[in-house]
């Protein structure tokens, strides 16, 4: 039996129909043109969820926030031209975080490459140094074998994307017009295109071996090395693997230096004292340094926040073990001994039986101890000097936050100088709360969209960010009115850079404030209540904590603006490390 059918959305409809299959949920479009067939392809497929928004960037950063928060991969959609490239910044933030995106780019016919014809650019293989991988789908062939290639490129994206070396892939699609479903390219057999999709090959061997021999090594040294550290980046959400974690640092009596982004500050109880939060106050102190010189260190996780913590290991000259699934290189200092590409869970598991089998025992430690003892005398000066403080302070604002919302909450924590004051000064807590965030490259781009991502399941959701970052991404506002994405969004305004203030260049240079701190001047009432999207002024704490209680209810986004000085805060943030480093180097010199 024939049938008549426009080819470009016979082509997208198999496509698309292998990914749902095989588990795929969201989509992310930006429409145009040229996408049409894709768009329109997903516009009619029920397993899929779409959001659609005009702003290709907010667009790709929205589904940068959903694939983390399901772990899943999720088709990004863009038309030809500059609107490929829109989608670069969150690609870069998805690679450096291994986020499994479908980058989807439709594309001219390669007769119009080159010819001057109008929103063509050259898009063969352009995120190439920032994608896991690339294909050309090349035009639509409309036979058995082209459409069971059609299949396999599905199915091999989702496995690069999620499984075999995780982050986004690129798949370019061109079409030449007629692009509507309506319009017709081909009479063809109906039984070619009524094939059923494939199901996904999973491949038993892609887990990676435990290597003994380097187990039995690092156990050995181990075990001869009562002066150790871990320390745990930034990484996503495992219970399992913090638990492992805890126990090995039990055994060992190392004491665990956690990363503001870590998760291992949540959920906290009275027996994780090995759980250390306030060593970039500590290891500032050159009296403490010298007298607890670490022989090892195991790190897990991304490269740490603190630049005090890279200070130090860039002067350490312990024996450092970098853990991570893929063997990604987290050392900018570049002196680590060895990189492991192992299973971070299953190594703790296999050093902990290892250990436990040869009855490593080690009840005093006289250097867990001393690393205890700075934790709490600056956990001391922290409450004195900073969460006790009358006014609502840049520093004690995300503390605050925390110390609010419901255990199960996720919070978002923007870069620049709100993710430096959570490592710094937020303390450990048991409230079970996943914190998310974007430290792939670090970027103040997409901030917004990505947390909107995340709130997508409606859990209740906070994002506290800058107004630099916040006004970078505007265009996500009409994304929570569109879609009513329950997202409580805190800005921190301090009416510009004000993470420049801390610069050594800040009282050096004259107009300082018009090349680096560059304020903006905006009343972000008006530009909030322009979108559609609730709006609020907070100048206490008290202010702060009934706000939140009430708007984690709501079911719509709601900004919440918090006005701060920036030189104030810098002066607080000084005192308060200068005070810890005195104390400190008075109680080591001895």
């Amino acid at each position: 039996m024939k049938v008549r059918v426009n080819r470009n959305n016979i082509w997208a409809k198999i496509f698309i129909d292998q990914l749902a299959y095989i588990g795929v949920r969201y989509a992310c479009i930006s429409p145009g043109s040229r996408s049409t067939p894709l768009t329109y392809t997903l516009s009619r497929n029920r397993k899929i969820k779409s959001f659609i928004h005009f702003d290709e960037r907010s667009s790709a950063f929205l589904a940068l926030g959903i694939a983390k928060s399901t772990n899943k991969p999720v088709i990004v959609v863009t038309t030809s031209g500059t609107a490929v490239v829109e989608l670069y910044p969150a690609i870069v933030e998805a690679y450096q975080q291994r986020v499994p995106l479908i980058i989807c780019t439709a594309d001219r016919p390669p007769e119009l490459i080159g010819s001057g014809a109008n929103q063509t650019i050259n898009q063969h293989n352009i995120f190439k140094n920032h994608i896991q991988w690339f294909r050309d789908l090349g035009l639509p062939s409309l036979n058995e074998s082209g459409l069971h290639y059609l299949q396999k490129v599905a199915i091999k994206a989702f496995q690069k994307s999620l499984i075999e070396n995780s982050g986004p892939v690129h798949l370019n699609f061109p079409f030449r017009k007629p692009l509507e479903p309506f319009t017709v390219t081909d009479e063809i057999n109906k039984k070619v295109i009524d094939i059923k999709p494939q199901k996904l090959f999973q491949n038993k061997s892609d887990k990676v071996s435990l290597k003994s021999r380097i187990i039995n090594k690092i156990t050995l040294e181990l075990v001869n090395h009562k002066k150790g550290i871990i320390i745990v980046g930034p990484m996503n959400y495992n219970s399992d693997l913090m638990i492992s974690i805890k126990k090995l640092s039990t055994l060992l009596k190392y004491p665990i230096l956690a990363d503001g982004l870590s998760q291992l500050r949540f959920g906290v109880t009275i027996k994780d004292k090995n759980v250390l939060c306030n060593y970039s106050s500590f290891l500032q102190s050159n009296c403490f340094v010298d007298k607890n010189n670490p022989e090892i260190i195991l790190q897990f996780g991304r490269t740490p926040t603190s630049s005090t913590l890279e200070r130090f290991l860039s002067e350490t000259t312990a024996d450092r073990y970098l853990i991570n699934h893929f063997g990604d290189k987290f050392d900018p200092s570049g002196k680590s001994k060895k990189i492991l590409s192992l299973h971070p869970k299953d190594f703790c598991e296999n050093l902990i039986s290892e250990l436990k089998f040869i009855k490593i025992n080690r009840r005093k430690s006289r250097w867990q101890y001393n690393f205890i003892k700075a934790e709490t005398t600056s956990e001391e000066l922290k409450i004195k000097r900073i969460e006790n403080s009358k006014s609502l302070n840049e520093p004690s604002i995300i503390s605050t936050v925390i110390k609010f919302l419901p255990s199960r909450s996720n919070i978002f924590i923007g870069n620049s100088l709100p993710v430096r004051d959570l490592d710094y000064f937020f303390s450990n807590t048991s409230k079970k709360i996943v914190v998310h965030f974007n430290r792939g490259a670090s970027g103040i781009d997409g901030v917004t969209s990505t947390a909107l991502g995340i709130a997508i399941k409606r859990k209740p959701s906070v994002l506290i960010t800058g107004d630099l970052s916040f006004l970078h991404d505007l265009g996500a506002l009409s994304l929570a009115s569109k879609y009513s994405i329950p997202l409580l969004i805190i800005v921190i305004n301090n009416n510009g850079g004000g993470i420049f203030q801390s610069l050594p260049i800040a009282n050096r240079i004259n107009r300082f404030n018009e090349y680096f701190i560059t304020p903006h001047n905006l009343e972000l009432s008006k530009i909030v209540k322009s979108f559609g999207v609730n709006y609020q002024l907070i100048d206490s704490r008290s202010n702060l904590k009934s706000t939140i209680l009430k708007n984690l209810k709501k079911t719509s986004a709601t900004v919440v603006e918090i006005q701060t000085d920036a030189g104030k805060s810098v002066e607080l943030r000084n005192k308060y490390s200068m005070e810890v480093k005195r104390i400190l180097n008075k109680e080591f010199e001895k």
